[in-house]
């Protein structure tokens, strides 16, 4: 593919944004260490998935850690805000993250048995939706395909650490609005909401959180879209009322009670999964429907989460 496969996202966004993130995308194989907000990227290590799979083998906890990988819990997450317009009362977004769809099959084929069934306004898509972070996506994006006939409009994306670019076109034909450092607002009687999205702020460093707040009246009631917690200041700072955001998959292998082992992410260990507060701003953390390296979780399972606004009295 080259960048005219991209012509109408360049329309929209800029020729800068979408070369330098091609240009990262290009180097990406060869950065272990040093891109991104972290030093070394254990996920473009080529031995980490043998070096896992065969820790949990020795272990006797690979089956186990297996059969968790598949078994998505629904998770309710009630926030109230002083500044929510009154018509949005009870407004529902679901949010799934991390598909990481090729790798993660098992999972995908629950995840679209159980989300036809559910009710909420609008669905957003927190990034990741690749396994690797490098090379094919085809296989990614046919499940995605498969996943979008069981969800309702409208729904809203960002990307990830482990995507790429050039999947923008076919997601957006499935009916996603993928928000690159943009803003959209979401109407309900004569009341208005603004839903921001950043482009991956972890490994690409193609986020503008200044950019995409501009867009917002002052005031007004906003949400942020990003796939990594880790710019939770920043996004304080611009006045998003709620930020909700993945990558973390909550350490996916963890030790009994949820503690993770490791988190690919810097930020404080209570940001990693769940809700949190950070001075006048909500978050959410989730720990993704999908696994990285391997299809294995332990003491983690996959989520996604239906988050319900109220206005505080």
């Amino acid at each position: 593919m080259n960048i005219l496969a991209l012509q109408s996202l360049v329309d929209r966004i800029g020729t800068e944004h979408v070369e330098q993130r091609l240009k990262v995308e290009s180097e990406h194989e060869a950065q272990l260490f040093g891109q991104g907000l972290i030093f070394f990227n254990l996920e473009n290590w080529y031995s980490a998935p043998w070096v896992i799979g065969s820790a949990l083998k020795l272990m006797g906890l690979y089956s186990r850690a297996r059969r968790d990988a598949d078994r998505i819990a629904i998770q309710r997450n009630l926030l109230e805000f002083e500044s929510l317009p009154p018509a949005f009362a009870d407004f529902t977004i679901l949010q799934l993250s991390d598909l990481h769809a090729d790798i993660s099959q098992g999972a995908m084929q629950h995840l679209i048995s159980i989300v036809g069934d559910l009710k909420y306004d609008i669905c957003v898509l927190t990034g990741d939706y690749r396994g690797k972070t490098y090379g094919p996506f085809d296989t990614s994006l046919k499940s995605i395909l498969e996943l979008r006939a069981q969800l309702k409009k409208p729904l809203y994306g960002v990307l990830g650490n482990h995507d790429s670019i050039y999947m923008v076109p076919a997601l957006e034909q499935m009916g996603i609005r993928m928000l690159f450092n943009e803003c959209v607002t979401l109407s309900r009687n004569d009341s208005q909401i603004y839903l921001a999205g950043i482009d991956d702020a972890h490994f690409y460093r193609t986020d503008d959180i200044e950019k995409a707040a501009k867009q917002i009246p002052g005031g007004a009631f906003s949400i942020l879209l990003s796939h990594t917690p880790e710019v939770y200041r920043k996004a304080a700072s611009a006045g998003f009322n709620l930020m909700l955001s993945g990558h973390t998959h909550g350490g996916q292998l963890c030790l009994p009670g949820g503690i993770p082992i490791k988190l690919e992410a810097r930020l404080p260990r209570s940001m990693g999964a769940g809700a949190w507060q950070y001075g006048r701003m909500a978050g959410y953390t989730s720990v993704g429907v999908g696994t990285s390296l391997l299809p294995v979780r332990l003491y983690c399972p996959p989520e996604i989460t239906l988050h319900t606004l109220r206005q505080r009295m």
